[in-house]
C-alpha cells in the first residue's frame, strides 16, 4: 500500500511550506510522502529558514523551491495544507478538491524586517511545529523527538 502524500503549499515556497515539509519529515516522515510547493516559487529557500532548521537539527539541504504546477496531473495528494492566504486563494482547484484540505495561515518570514527576520522565522518555525504536532495527534501518530539536546 502506498504512503499518503502530503502537500504544503504557500506562495513563494521559500519559507513556510519549506519549514512545514522539513518539520513533518522530522516528526513523522515514515508514514508519509511529504512535498511542498509554491503558487509563485521564488527559486530558493531563505537563508534564515535553513538556519532555524539547522538550529533544531533538521537538514533541509535536499529541499528546493518548486512550483505547484510540477504536480498538476501527476500526483494525487491525500492532504493539501495551505500555509498562507495567497496560496489559499490562488491554489489550483484540483488540489483543493483532492483528499483533505486544511488552511493553516502563518506569517511570512520573507516579509519580516531584516533585523528581526531570524527571530521571527524561529517563531514561525515553532508555530508550524506546534500545529503539526496537533495534526499528527489527530492522525493517531506520536511525533518523534527529533530536537538536538
Amino acid at each position: 500500500m502506498s504512503k499518503p502524500k502530503i502537500l504544503f503549499l504557500c506562495t513563494g515556497n521559500s519559507a513556510r511550506s519549506q519549514l512545514a515539509e522539513g518539520l513533518l519529515r522530522a516528526l513523522a516522515g515514515e508514514p508519509y510522502e511529504i512535498f511542498s510547493a509554491g503558487t509563485e516559487p521564488k527559486g530558493s529557500i531563505l537563508p534564515e529558514v535553513k538556519e532555524v532548521m539547522r538550529e533544531v537539527g533538521i537538514d533541509i539541504s535536499a529541499q528546493w523551491s518548486k512550483s505547484v504546477t510540477e504536480y498538476l496531473g501527476k500526483t494525487h495528494f491525500s492532504h493539501v495544507i495551505t500555509v498562507c492566504a495567497d496560496a489559499e486563494e490562488n491554489c489550483p482547484a484540483v488540489f483543493l478538491n483532492m483528499g483533505t484540505h486544511d488552511h493553516w495561515p502563518f506569517d511570512d518570514p520573507a516579509k519580516f524586517d531584516e533585523g528581526t527576520r531570524l527571530d521571527s522565522t524561529r517563531r514561525v518555525r515553532d508555530q508550524i511545529e506546534q500545529r503539526l504536532r496537533l495534526w499528527l495527534a489527530e492522525q493517531g501518530i506520536i511525533p518523534a523527538d527529533y530536537r538536538q539536546k
